[in-house]
């Protein structure tokens, strides 16, 4: 009697699609904070999206002031893309929202300066934990990030894609659905062993967290009135 066929074992998961799920808790509950649920509901005024978007400035200064550090790295290097760069286009819209002296006298928010350390650290020590932290941010920025665009711009008065949402128009990116294939592409032929890989996740998780206590503290700030 001839031998039954071992049924295939299944194919495991990419692991653009296992941090996505792994970290889907971290993302929900950055999302639906009070002050991002405020500020996207029109609850808030321009002072409020003018205080997040100098938070975002620190963070990405942290970013893509590893750029050419990282570019050459094996494990960060294919991530580092200059049409990605968001620290030229934020200055731009916080001069729009602040006026040339923007910057005199900023200061991070607590949560937003130990976001921007973790960030740091990751880039000088740790290439692939710096790629958690560049896919929760960048790949945020071209999904959910242009919901805040179409928020700001409605409930603000801005122009369309122009100065206060610059940061979320992304001009070098044509077609933002393929680069984001592209980018998860990256993400699953991520030169690391399985251990490294759940790292990432880890730091995955952890970026989200710095975020949503960012958003704590912004909500602190601009509690909305009754």
């Amino acid at each position: 009697m001839e031998a039954s066929s071992p049924t295939p074992s299944a194919s495991p998961a990419p692991f653009s699609a296992l941090i996505r799920t792994a970290s889907h808790e971290q993302h929900v509950e950055a999302e639906n904070s009070s002050f991002m649920s405020d500020l996207l509901g029109g609850r808030l005024g321009i002072p409020a999206y003018r205080r997040y978007t100098e938070q975002l400035w620190f963070v990405y200064r942290a970013l893509e002031g590893a750029s050419e550090p990282l570019a050459a790295d094996p494990v960060a290097g294919p991530f580092i893309r200059p049409e990605l760069a968001r620290t030229a286009a934020l200055e731009r819209d916080l001069s729009h929202l602040g006026g040339p002296s923007w910057h005199s006298g900023l200061e991070p928010l607590p949560a937003t300066a130990a976001y921007a350390d973790r960030v740091a650290a990751c880039a000088r020590e740790w290439p692939a934990g710096f790629v958690a932290h560049h896919y929760t941010r960048y790949l945020g920025d071209l999904s959910g990030g242009q919901i805040i665009r179409g928020t700001a711009e409605k409930t603000w008065g801005f122009a369309r894609k122009g100065d206060g949402v610059r940061f979320y128009v992304f001009e070098g990116i044509a077609n933002p659905a393929a680069f984001k294939r592209e980018y998860r592409a990256l993400l699953d032929a991520l030169p690391v062993d399985d251990l490294e890989k759940q790292r990432v996740v880890d730091e995955c998780k952890r970026a989200f967290r710095l975020n949503s206590a960012v958003f704590r503290e912004l909500g602190e700030e601009f509690p909305l009135s009754a």
